[in-house]
């Protein structure tokens, strides 16, 4: 009789919860938008999001003090302190969020080895997606998110089921959280020119390879203590990408990044392939003709937002000139109204194919990814934080700041509703986006892109921001797509990783010896020995390897 009656209560227990839930989902925003006020702040026992998707129970962000320590996995990235800017400094008040920098110090994969020996490592790693991921992940090192996906509406939701599969490790399980996903074409390569320059020497047409070539030299001519060309060459080497995309139609930076190019159903040598070759003769020869940075291998990225800042190049090309390009525009302008910059559509090789050159590439699955470690003392709410940090809310106070200065409030899409300060203060706004910039550790390209344009849409051309202008002209219309090529990287101790190790070395030298080069003759003998010393390290092995990595690539993204 008392198990019966057990039995009866439980039964009605979970009816009652049930009946509970089921209440609480039609109470939730009902998908008419906020017109002023904040997202309500979710109940301890479930999260919403902006769109009024409520999660399985989960932890509350901002109930109590969330702690944990970052490490960014490059050489070149260095993490501002937490809270020392408007958007951070919200968080860390309101979601009671603080989070102590570990740094690379110029040396992040001896960084890394010196934490993983130890057994010390941070609580979160950005890194890229590959080969030391998969190195943590097989040490067990690495906590799984899959347990969490349910809890935190906003990885699912908006990282999408066709990603999310392809994120899997070997084991099913997911532990990486991606950072710039994407549904649609995203990027900021590209030209940057120095308008006033421009303008004085008549507006000439810059489409091929030799109009820019012609260019460069009349800047030289004119203006002598002025940078012709000063491409940012501070993340591998990737303002020489922007020029090799042009010499041959839908030639795609990821075959200099992946230092192979598809021939057939195989991946064949960068050093023998004919347009690499052809490219690089080109970039030689803007260098040793001074038209290019004479600093261009050693300069910092600093150095390269100096000369944008202060106007004392006339070109500028690179992954994400748009960063240093906007902050540039708005400096030059104080000065004069008519200065700034411009972006130009890439330049190609007479007989190329205009719309198809690509500057850059973007893949679904984004640039880099988040994993957290088990040294975490509570990583599920780290997921937490992070899964805030990529859906609406998150985004609008991390990208566009606190609400209150450039947007109040936000309409039934979780867009934020930008204020007259959005549009008349160039010079805060962007500053503060410029601020956060090296926290945008899993940004929301689709959210972020279609917000921002369907402000930007809204007002003539000469009222928009400097760079949705031109990421809806030209950059966002110039980046291939390149998920196929996406997990390629053997791991570092594996034997093709060690080939990969001594090829990368082969490589960068035989890059920069081709660009200090003093013919084109000398530029294909140094590309000549490089292949051939590459061969001799097993280059066909780590190509036969990348080959099969690509072709599991594109089975998948077709579903088998």
């Amino acid at each position: 009789m008392n198990r019966w009656r057990k039995s009866v209560f439980l039964v009605l227990a979970l009816m009652l919860v049930a009946v509970a839930a089921l209440a609480g989902c039609s109470s939730s925003n009902d998908g008419k938008g906020n017109n002023g006020n904040n997202d309500s702040s979710p109940s301890p026992s479930a999260t919403t999001d902006s769109g009024g998707e409520t999660a399985a129970a989960g932890f509350e962000l901002g109930s109590e003090p969330l702690n944990f320590s970052f490490y960014g996995h490059y050489d070149w990235y260095t993490m501002p302190p937490w809270g020392g800017d408007e958007a951070t400094k919200w968080i860390k008040e309101n979601k009671k969020v603080d989070i102590t920098a570990i740094q690379s110090g110029g040396n992040a994969a001896q960084k890394l080895n010196t934490m993983i020996a130890s057994g010390k490592l941070p609580d979160v790693i950005w890194l890229d997606r590959g080969a030391d991921v998969e190195r943590l992940r097989a040490a067990d090192m690495l906590v799984p998110f899959d347990d969490y996906l349910d809890k935190y509406p906003n990885f699912k939701k908006w990282v999408g089921d066709e990603a999310i599969n392809m994120l899997r490790s070997s084991d099913g399980k997911i532990y990486q959280f991606p950072n710039w996903y994407t549904s649609q074409p995203i990027g900021n390569s590209g030209y940057l020119v120095n308008k006033k320059i421009y303008e004085s020497l008549g507006s000439p047409t810059i489409e091929t390879t030799d109009d820019f070539y012609n260019y460069l030299k009349q800047v030289k001519e004119k203006y002598p203590h002025v940078t012709p060309f000063n491409p940012d060459l501070a993340i591998d080497g990737q303002g020489l990408d922007v020029l090799f995309g042009g010499f041959a139609n839908d030639y795609t930076p990821a075959y200099v990044a992946n230092r192979a190019v598809p021939q057939g159903d195989k991946l064949t040598s960068l050093f023998v392939d004919p347009v690499f070759r052809e490219s690089m003769q080109y970039a030689s020869k803007l260098f040793r003709e001074k038209l290019m940075s004479q600093d261009a291998l050693t300069q910092t990225k600093d150095q390269v937002k100096e000369q944008a800042y202060n106007g004392t190049a006339a070109v500028f090309a690179g992954a994400s000139p748009t960063e240093y390009g906007a902050v540039g525009d708005a400096e030059l302008k104080k000065k004069d109204p008519n200065d700034g910059y411009i972006m130009i559509w890439p330049v190609h090789k007479p007989g190329v194919d205009k719309n198809k050159v690509w500057t850059g590439t973007y893949t679904q699955l984004g640039w880099n990814v988040s994993v957290i470690t088990k040294s975490a003392k509570d990583p599920e709410k780290i997921f937490a934080f992070l899964d805030y940090l990529t859906g609406p809310e998150g985004t609008r106070t991390l990208f566009w700041g606190p609400e209150g200065t450039y947007w109040n409030g936000h309409d039934e899409d979780g867009a934020p509703i930008f204020t007259e300060a959005y549009d008349t203060d160039v010079e805060g706004r962007t500053k503060m986006m410029d601020a956060t910039v090296n926290f945008q550790w899993n940004g929301n390209s689709v959210f972020i892109d279609k917000s921002k344009m369907k402000h930007e849409l809204t007002l003539p051309v000469e009222k928009q921001s400097w760079e949705a202008r031109w990421q809806n002209e030209i950059t966002w219309k110039t980046q291939d797509n390149a998920t196929q090529f996406i997990n390629m990287a053997p791991a570092p101790d594996s034997p093709e990783g060690i080939i990969a190790a001594s090829f990368e070395e082969i490589y960068k030298e035989a890059r920069a010896k081709a660009l200090y080069a003093k013919s084109d003759e000398e530029v294909l003998s140094i590309l000549d020995k490089a292949e051939k010393d590459a061969q001799a390290v097993g280059y066909d092995k780590l190509l036969a390897y990348k080959t099969t990595k690509w072709q599991e690539n594109l089975k998948s993204m077709q579903g088998n």
